[in-house]
Order: structure tokens, then C-alpha cells, then sequence
């Protein structure tokens, strides 16, 4: 297993797209999620990075590309 980086996105976005993930199956993490001082905020400065096994990328980007 080789994780690799879906994409950065803001704190709340990230773990709904962990969820969506592994709904379908994914196993999906969210890095650097307690990064950020000001979380909860509006101004989330510091993306969260999704990250899923390479194998899964593909299907993970398709997800993502169409939400449901």
C-alpha cells in the first residue's frame, strides 16, 4: 500500500470526501486535518490533503469528479 495524494481541500470538504470514499469502498485519510489554529472558522488557510492507496486513485478521481 502506497498512499497518494487525492487533492487539498478545506477541513469540512475533506472528511466529506473521506466519507463519500469510503462509502464506495476506498479507504481514504485525511492529512494535517488538526493543522490549522483557526478550524472551525471561515478562513481555513490550511487545506487538508485526501489521501488514498494508488491503486484506488483512479476510481477515488472519478468519485470525486462525479458527485452523487
Amino acid at each position: 500500500m502506497a498512499l497518494v495524494e487525492l487533492g487539498r481541500f478545506p477541513p469540512p470538504e475533506a472528511h466529506i470526501v473521506v466519507g463519500r470514499l469510503e462509502d464506495e469502498g476506498i479507504m481514504a485519510f485525511a492529512f494535517d486535518a488538526g493543522a490549522s489554529v483557526i478550524e472551525g472558522s471561515m478562513a481555513f488557510f490550511i487545506p487538508v490533503r485526501v489521501m488514498v492507496d494508488d491503486t484506488d486513485l483512479d476510481a477515488a478521481r472519478a468519485i470525486v469528479a462525479n458527485p452523487a
